[in-house]
């Protein structure tokens, strides 16, 4: 479900989950396992993205669907087990954001601590609103970390998708590359960073993210019942069939 490839320090981790690398609990756990054991093998920082010339549909809406109440609650805790472990990661990753990142996509870029993001057609936004799912605290929490209290309302409640250059705009992502450049972009701002000082650069960087962990922690434990609440509902039960047709029309 992963490719590896290391680039002296630097580790390239790819979900490789065809068609769309989309997240289930065998990706999100292989994953988890993925960058936790990095630092102990040498790796001095990561690059995350996708195999296939795609980057992440988001959470597997197809396994969502099918799940009760205590299946819906075994994927939730793997899925905030795995952006824990993003969010507690000793060495930094770039997101090499190379195709679509809605949603579940978006939410890892957004655990990373830069995005790289290829220019074109692809777009990334938090759009569970569009599709008839309710974001929940923490998500809204890490966007306004982000890019601010107004423009993640404005993108949560609206479910926005957003361009290239209008996640650059806005600093939802940090960088474009072109098709093909992406991960050697990432690369390049990892290869920066680790020719600074390393404890210092570490330290501080520990710092900085001291409040995306803080938030992880204090918010992922009520948000996993907010959320099986909310979409167990009928409602979003309805929309997600509906998604899936039209998936399966395409």
């Amino acid at each position: 479900m992963l490719e590896i490839e290391d680039h002296g320090p630097i580790r390239t981790i790819r979900l490789a989950r065809p068609p769309v690398n989309a997240l289930d609990v065998g990706l999100m756990t292989a994953l988890d396992r993925a960058v936790a054991a990095a630092p102990a093998e040498g790796v001095r920082g990561i690059v995350l993205t996708g195999a296939g010339g795609r980057y992440c549909a988001g959470l597997d809406v197809g396994v969502l669907a099918g799940l009760d109440a205590a299946g819906l609650a075994s994927f939730l805790r793997t899925f905030f087990q795995c952006i824990r472990t993003l969010a507690r990661s000793a060495v930094p990753i770039v997101a090499a954001i190379n195709g679509a990142a809605p949603a579940g996509g978006a939410v890892l870029a957004l655990y990373c601590d830069r995005r790289v993001m290829q220019a074109g057609s692809v777009v990334i936004g938090l759009n569970e609103v569009q599709v008839g799912l309710f974001p929940g605290p923490l998500i809204h929490a890490v966007l306004a970390r982000v890019v601010g209290v107004r423009l993640a309302a404005e993108f949560l409640t609206t479910g926005t998708l957003l361009s290239p250059e209008r996640a650059l705009e806005t600093g939802f992502v940090d960088e474009l590359a072109e098709a093909g450049e992406v991960e050697t972009a990432a690369r390049r701002w990892l290869e920066s960073v680790l020719a600074l000082p390393p404890h210092a650069y570490l330290a501080t960087r520990a710092m900085v993210r001291r409040d995306l962990i803080e938030l992880n922690e204090r918010e992922a434990g009520a948000e996993g019942a907010a959320l099986i609440a909310a979409w167990s509902t009928p409602e979003t039960r309805a929309a997600l069939q509906a998604l899936i047709a039209r998936l399966q029309r395409r």
